[in-house]
């Protein structure tokens, strides 16, 4: 059973009139009187804005930031890479960088080096429904925890700044994808004991993954049975859906001999085609295919003529396999 929480008054002298639009209150429970006075439970006042900012989801919480699709990405289909982070306001004293990266040593939500450095977890449990706005209560607090020490999780304020209010826009979003969970240790050949064997548990479970160069955020990663390439992008839903049936219905969607586009699904306000590869096809291997194919998906993007009988059915045949992850 829950513990009652007891309510929380205001101190002494102080006056609060009832649906003051301007005033803040302290968060109580849910069914305990509002701390503005009106008479009603918290959760039926004051408590319904916290409520709600709490569990609305921003359905693009990166648009806006460079990167956009390599966020994505980041957050969902990779398992180890980092990518360097510049503040619009520049770094604080005793900051000597940030950087972001996919997972950290025990989930933590950012830990702040010895020498001052701020890594910023990605690939963790957000307390509410703006990854961006949790991310960057997470980044503040990192910039002003004691070296040496991890930051908590914590659930950001509604009115807290997002992401994009932090970073520089003109800065590139360049990720660095690592074969391991090195880049957690400054000093990875000397780990040993309990650090160590997290380090080798952590590299067991990684995927082998590459990020395509020639193509933007376009991944590839090996599978027990069959290699893919998942391949984030920011085209509108229906346009580009329309144009994969395109390209799908003429045969024109593959990525070379063997490999075939098997469906997409959305992250994060994206969609994410998917192809199957042989296990002989490498991520060298679909560079070029990639850049082709992306050529042809720029003039199938660019028709504008009605789907005909057999693209909808390849559009309907995309569109059921297609799956939502956030």
């Amino acid at each position: 059973m829950a513990k009652k929480r007891r309510p929380q008054t205001k101190a002494a002298g102080a006056r609060v009139s009832p649906g003051s639009a301007d005033a803040t209150y302290p968060v109580v429970g849910a069914r305990e009187p509002c701390p503005c006075g009106s008479g009603r439970r918290y959760k039926a006042c004051h408590g319904r804005a916290a409520a709600h900012a709490a569990t609305e989801l921003v359905q693009r919480p990166f648009e806006g930031l460079p990167g956009e699709c390599d966020w994505v990405a980041l957050r969902e289909l990779v398992p180890a890479a980092t990518a360097e982070l510049r503040l619009k306001d520049g770094l604080p004293e005793g900051v000597p960088s940030v950087t972001l990266a996919t997972v950290l040593p025990m989930a933590w939500p950012a830990l702040r080096r010895d020498t001052g450095a701020v890594l910023l977890g990605l690939q963790n449990d957000t307390a509410s429904g703006d990854i961006s706005r949790d991310l960057a209560d997470t980044l503040q607090r990192a910039l002003t925890a004691e070296p040496g020490t991890p930051v908590a999780a914590a659930r950001a304020g509604v009115e807290g700044v997002r992401l994009q209010d932090l970073l520089d826009p003109a800065a590139p979003f360049t990720p660095v994808v690592h074969e391991g969970f090195e880049f957690w240790l400054e000093n990875a050949e000397g780990a040993s004991g309990e650090v160590a064997a997290s380090l080798e548990r952590a590299n067991a479970a990684a995927i082998p993954t590459a990020r395509l160069t020639g193509v933007e955020a376009a991944y590839w990663c090996q599978a027990t049975e069959k290699n893919h390439l998942r391949w984030v992008m920011a085209h509108p839903e229906e346009e580009l859906l329309d144009a994969l049936a395109r390209l799908h219905a003429s045969g024109a969607s593959s990525l070379g001999e063997g490999t075939r586009l098997i469906g997409s699904f959305r992250a994060h306000g994206l969609v994410v085609p998917v192809w199957d590869l042989p296990q002989s096809v490498r991520a060298d291997d679909v560079e070029k295919p990639a850049a082709a194919f992306a050529e042809r998906l720029g003039e199938a993007l660019a028709s504008q003529a009605p789907l005909t009988p057999e693209e909808r059915r390849a559009r309907g045949g995309l569109t059921n396999r297609q799956v939502t992850l956030s």
